[in-house]
C-alpha cells in the first residue's frame, strides 16, 4: 500500500482528533478524554506549540471506507533528562485498523526516531497500557525496552484534584 509520512500542519487538526478519540475508544477510555478539537489545535499548531505531529496519508483510491485519507499519526514532544540530557517522548501512535499491518506504524515510529536523533536525544520514551499486548508487542519488536521491571521506575501523576490539594496545602 503507498502511504506517505508528513509533518502535520494545522488543516489536519480535525483528522488528528478523529484518531485522538478513535483511540481512546479503542483503549475504552473515552470518559477520561478531555481535550477538544480547539485544545488540540491550539497546543499543537498555535503560537508556542507544545507538541509535534506526524500524519499518515493514503492516496484518494485506497482512502478509508469512511472516505479518510489521513489514517495514522505520531504526537510527540521534548524533554529533558538531568542525567541524559535531551529526549523525546512519544505520547500516542495511532494507524486506523483497517490500516494496519502495511508498515505505516512502524514508518511513523521511525520517523519520530529519525526526529529524535536529528535534534540529539538520548532517548524515544513511551507509555503502553499494560492490557496493550499488541502494542507492548509492536514496540519490543522494533526495540523499545520495557525498563518497568528492570529499572523500577513507577510513572506518578498528579491529576487536577491532586494538583489543587497540593497547590492549597499550607503544611
Amino acid at each position: 500500500m503507498n502511504f506517505a509520512i508528513r509533518p502535520a500542519t494545522k488543516a489536519d487538526s480535525q483528522d488528528i482528533w478523529r484518531m485522538i478519540r478513535d483511540l481512546a475508544i479503542h483503549e475504552k477510555m473515552l470518559d477520561q478524554m478531555n481535550t477538544t478539537y480547539e485544545d488540540l489545535e491550539r497546543d499543537a499548531f498555535g503560537q508556542n506549540p507544545w507538541c509535534e505531529t506526524l500524519v499518515a496519508e493514503v492516496p484518494g483510491e485506497d482512502k478509508s471506507k469512511e472516505g479518510f485519507k489521513t489514517v495514522g499519526f505520531a504526537l510527540y514532544f521534548y524533554s529533558y533528562s538531568t542525567w541524559k540530557g535531551r529526549k523525546v517522548y512519544l505520547e500516542d501512535l495511532y494507524v486506523m485498523p483497517e490500516f494496519r499491518g502495511f508498515g505505516i506504524g512502524k514508518n511513523l515510529l521511525r520517523t519520530v526516531a529519525k526526529v529524535a536523533r536529528e535534534k540529539q536525544c538520548a532517548h524515544l520514551e513511551l507509555s503502553v497500557l499494560g492490557q496493550n499486548i499488541h502494542s507492548r508487542s509492536f514496540y519490543a519488536a522494533n526495540g523499545a525496552e520495557d525498563i518497568t521491571a528492570r529499572d523500577d521506575w513507577h510513572y506518578l501523576r498528579f491529576g487536577p484534584q491532586s494538583l489543587t490539594n497540593f497547590i492549597s496545602c499550607q503544611k
